[in-house]
Order: C-alpha cells, then structure tokens, then sequence
C-alpha cells in the first residue's frame, strides 16, 4: 500500500449537464416506484485531490477527462396521500458500465513515483462501489417518518464451496498454468475472497470454502475469475464466470458446472477456456434450519459449514441464564462406497480392450483403496465395498479413478470427484457418474454415510 491519506482539495462538477438516454419504471412488488436512469457524462469537473504517501511525500493530483455511462436507480417509497405523494427517495448507481478518466500531477510528472498511478485509480473506482452502487444506497427523507426498511442490510448467506476446473486454457509457453481464483459478490478488496495457487495444473482441485453476505438477492450475483499466477508480474486472466444469486433456491445445495469466458459484458466468446466447479447454498436471514439433519435428530444443519444445536440457535445457557460459547460440530462419520459397475469405457489398448480397476481416495487424508483388475471388459462389474472415516466431511471429497492395468505400467481412463455434501444430506445414494478426462464412460456408485459428530467450541 503506498498511499497514505487521499482528500479533496477541490470539487466543481463543471458545465456539461449529464445525458439521460434511458428511463423505464421497474415492477418489484412494494410499495413504492422504482426508476432506473440510464446517463451518459464526458464532464468538464475541476477536481485536485490531495495526496500523501507513506513516502512521505504530499502532492496534489488532477483529476481530467472524465467519461462515465451508467444506469441510476431512484426508488420513491412509501407513496402517501399527502404531496409530493412520496416519504422518501433513494439513489444508487444500479449498473456501472464505464467510467474513464486521467489523473495529472500539478506541477510534475505522476509516472515518477512507481504504483502511485494505479493505487490513486484503484481507491477512485473502490470509492464509487462502496459508497453509491448497488445495492449500497442513499436515502433523502422528504416527509417526516421513519425509513429504517429502506436502508442496506443483510438479507442472507451465500455459502461457496469451489470445488474444480477443467480444461483450463494454457497461458504458459513452457509447462502449465499455475491457476487461482478471485470470487466476489460485491467487488470490494475486503469482501473479494482469493483461492490458493495450484502449480503446473489444467485441471486443478481446490475443495476450499468461502463464505458471502448477500443484501439483495433479487439483484446481485456471485462472480468468479480464474488466474493464471506469474510470481512477481501481474497475473494473466484464464477465463470468468458469474451466476445470478436469483436462479438459488433458498435452503438447497446447488451444484453447477460454469463455463469460463473472456469477459463478463460481452458474450461473444466461442473458445474454449475451461470450466469451472462450484458447491452453492444461500440461506436467507431468518430461515429455520437450513437443513434438517434425518440421522442426527438432536442438530439441524444451517449452512454447509455449521451443524448448530437445536433450541437455541446453537448457543447453550448455564444454570444463571448467562450466555456460553457456541458449540461447533465436526460432521465426523464413515463414508461407505460401493463401487458397483462401469459402461462404455474407452479402449485402452490396440486390441480395443481394457484391464480396468478403480482407485477411491479421500483429498484430506490421502488415504486409498482399490478394486480389483477386470479384464477384457469395457463394462466391467465390481461390487465392491470400502470404508472410510472421515473427520470433518464438509472439507473433505472422494476423488475416484479409473485406470488399466497393463504388464509394463498402467493407463490413466479418467475420474469424478465428488463432495460429501449431498451424502450427508441424504445419507445414502445411488448415481451414475460421467468420467472426467475421458471420451466415453461412466461409473456406478452407492454411497452411504454413517454420522458420528464431535463438538467443537467456537
């Protein structure tokens, strides 16, 4: 971070009146009426801000040329009898679609301080999406009242488990790219969560979980950048996703494949960057037990993350009514998987066969098992049966293989990766799964879970 206080020391708005090119009136079923703007401004502002950096040097920087184009949103609520038949008025910058300008050191050369460009640029645009966008608003009383319902609060928790990608497009000349991934709702430095770098992979496993605060699930969506990481240069974009928190149920897992374009606004994309994986669950505020856990009836699931106890919202009181610490629980249990058959499997060798067997393993733990080798089949049958303990079953995933045996080695067929999360829900399941990596096939499995939660205070 290399600025240490930004101020204004002057702010005219100039004489280009802005253009409104848009205007249409939004249904959301309160009472009031919603409007959105759309405008269009190349301005002439007089605005010098007032710089010091850690460095210790103070300098005022111009602001010039500034061009925005957006879409204002006025919400005029409650309507009333009485004049101007409106209590209040709010304002927000609904949709940002662009906004340039330059930026000039007064009396210097701003390109003499290294970063100091970007760091200004950077906390103008943070400015503008943490004071007036969407949802963010500000609200103008005009009559008397109270308008506490109007202002920006949580509405609910977006739960995010990144689980994969694949076939992510290669931006190294030599090995493989090194992905990582940006996921943020609102696009705030502190909001915006940032996955660990898997090295030298197309195909990379995260497993890793984030958690979201949504303010309007009618409107705001979760977005998702995957990156190639270049150590000391700047990381190159592999490809972008984002998915309406709308098309959520509310209470229910969402499993969903996205696939990765080039940019967010414009959809003519045809090449192939990739897909990514995601584990979805939105809960809103107020919602009773998320899930209810049928094995364990004494906990309720809330989230993917918390197993609270029942009756008291997870918090347990002693004998004087004062308030202890919350207790956690482990989803600790023993994964059984059946691995009951393979179809179509792909030809492994010249004679158009295959020696296939299965190898199951637990991401955490790292711990194995394997099938038996089929031979001469490209549908196999193994019924065969493993066990695994699991400690903590909302972190963890099964990783399933399918391999040839041959004499000189063996041959990678492909695989599936499952989270846990739908067994522990259900407790038990049949599926069929497609094989990632592979032409043709598919595996059939049974999984069933056996909780034994352990406490955890939080």
């Amino acid at each position: 971070m290399i600025l240490a206080s930004l101020t204004f020391s002057k702010l005219t708005l100039g004489t280009v009146a802005p253009q409104f090119t848009g205007v249409s009136i939004i249904e959301d079923g309160t009472q009031g009426i919603t409007m959105e703007l759309e405008m269009q401004w190349d301005g002439n502002p007089s605005i010098i801000l007032d710089i010091k950096t850690y460095l210790g040097v103070a300098l005022p920087v111009q602001v010039k040329n500034i061009g925005f184009t957006g879409v204002f949103r006025l919400i005029f609520r409650p309507l009333v009898d009485e004049l101007p038949c409106f209590g209040a008025v709010c304002f927000s910058l609904r949709q940002k679609k662009k906004l340039d300008f330059k930026l000039k050191v007064i009396g210097g050369d701003i390109s003499t301080i290294p970063g100091l460009y970007d760091a200004i640029e950077s906390m103008i645009r943070d400015a503008v999406e943490d004071s007036i966008t969407w949802p963010v608003r500000k609200i103008i009383p005009i009559l008397p009242g109270d308008y506490s319902d109007l202002e920006l609060k949580p509405v609910g928790t977006l739960e995010v488990k990144l689980v994969q990608a694949k076939e992510l497009t290669n931006k190294d000349m030599i090995g493989k790219s090194d992905p990582y991934a940006v996921i943020y709702v609102r696009p705030l430095r502190d909001r915006m969560k940032k996955s660990r770098t898997i090295n030298n992979q197309l195909n990379p496993v995260w497993n890793e979980h984030f958690e979201f605060v949504i303010e309007d699930a009618s409107t705001q969506h979760l977005v998702i950048k995957i990156y190639d990481d270049e150590g000391v240069q700047s990381s190159e974009l592999i490809g972008c996703a984002q998915l309406q928190i709308s098309d959520l149920e509310p209470g229910k897992v969402k499993d969903v494949w996205l696939k990765l374009v080039k940019d967010l606004e414009i959809q003519r994309d045809n090449k192939n960057r990739g897909q990514v994986q995601l584990e979805l669950l939105y809960v809103p505020n107020g919602m009773e037990n998320g899930f209810a856990n049928p094995f364990v009836q004494n906990f309720s699931m809330t989230s993917l993350e918390k197993v609270l106890k029942s009756g008291n919202e997870g918090k347990e009181l002693v004998e004087n009514g004062s308030e202890i610490k919350r207790r956690e629980v482990i989803v600790r249990g023993v994964l059984s998987v059946t691995v009951i058959s393979a179809e179509e499997l792909a030809p492994a060798d010249l004679m158009g066969k295959a020696d296939p067997y299965v190898v199951l393993i637990m991401k955490k733990t790292e711990s194995k098992n394997k099938t038996r080798v089929m031979n001469d089949s490209l549908n196999p049958v193994w019924n065969q049966t493993f066990d695994f303990v699991v400690e903590d079953g909302l972190h963890d995933m099964l990783i399933i293989e399918v391999w040839d045996h041959d004499t000189f080695g063996k041959d990678y067929m492909g695989r599936c990766i499952l989270t846990l999360t739908r067994v522990i829900l259900e407790g038990e399941y049949k599926d069929t799964f497609p094989l990632d990596g592979a032409k043709t096939g598919t595996l059939n499995l049974h999984l069933k879970w056996n909780p034994q939660p352990i406490y955890r205070d939080t």
